[in-house]
């Protein structure tokens, strides 16, 4: 029927742009949220002559976003040099000191030095594995390789992989397979989540032949 073709055609093209307009609305919402609320404290301790700007300022909406950039935008500027890596590390000092709270700021720490460091393996490479058993594959993500004691146990040469959910890919589990057991693959990273997401139903443009062949162990 051409009424019913004419609306899935028009759903297809509508729906990305509309679930994108979503997620950006939803990242401004959350992002003046955090504003208002640190313009509450502010609030608080200020003199109330001060409390029609804050009012006013609270009001505009997507300054939070544009706020945040700024401040990260001037944070990276100041950490491009030695004075400001020396302040870095008087704040990493400070933090380290707290209870509870250098636990959770040393781990969090951690883990976005090893994603966002510029010449780190995490989520640079995707893999084909075997998961949850022998002859079930699926996509996977290095993130390195075990250290410690785990490798001191496990021996031989082993990968630490993330393997995404779908359709949500910001959950998922951790693995460590023998290297021998994961073929990596040409697809680009964007690719790869692309198809998790999609569910298989947005296949991967065709590139050479995977770097490492597996023995495809069953």
């Amino acid at each position: 029927m051409p009424i019913k073709k004419y609306l899935l055609t028009g759903l297809m093209v509508w729906l990305p742009l509309a679930i994108t307009i979503w997620v950006l609305l939803w990242l401004v919402g959350m992002l003046d949220a955090v504003f208002g609320g640190l313009l509450s404290v502010l609030g608080s301790v200020t003199s109330s002559n001060f409390q029609p700007v804050l009012d006013r300022l609270r009001s505009i909406p997507g300054l939070g976003v544009l706020l945040v950039f700024s401040v990260m935008l001037f944070t990276g500027a100041l950490v491009s040099n030695v004075a400001g890596r020396w302040w870095i590390k008087q704040w990493d000092r400070l933090f380290t000191h707290i209870p509870i709270v250098k636990s959770i700021y040393n781990s969090v720490k951690k883990v976005s030095d090893t994603l966002f460091s510029s010449n780190g393996n995490a989520f640079r490479t995707a893999m084909l594995i075997q998961y949850p058993r022998a002859g079930s594959w699926t996509i996977a993500f290095q993130t390195g390789v075990p250290g410690g004691e785990v490798q001191s146990h496990l021996g031989g040469d082993f990968v630490s992989v993330y393997v995404p959910t779908t359709p949500n890919p910001t959950s998922g589990f951790f693995l460590m397979l023998p290297r021998a057991d994961v073929i990596e693959l040409d697809m680009t990273v964007d690719e790869a989540l692309t198809y998790v997401i999609s569910m298989g139903s947005v296949p991967p443009a065709v590139h050479a032949a995977a770097k490492t062949p597996s023995n495809n162990k069953s």
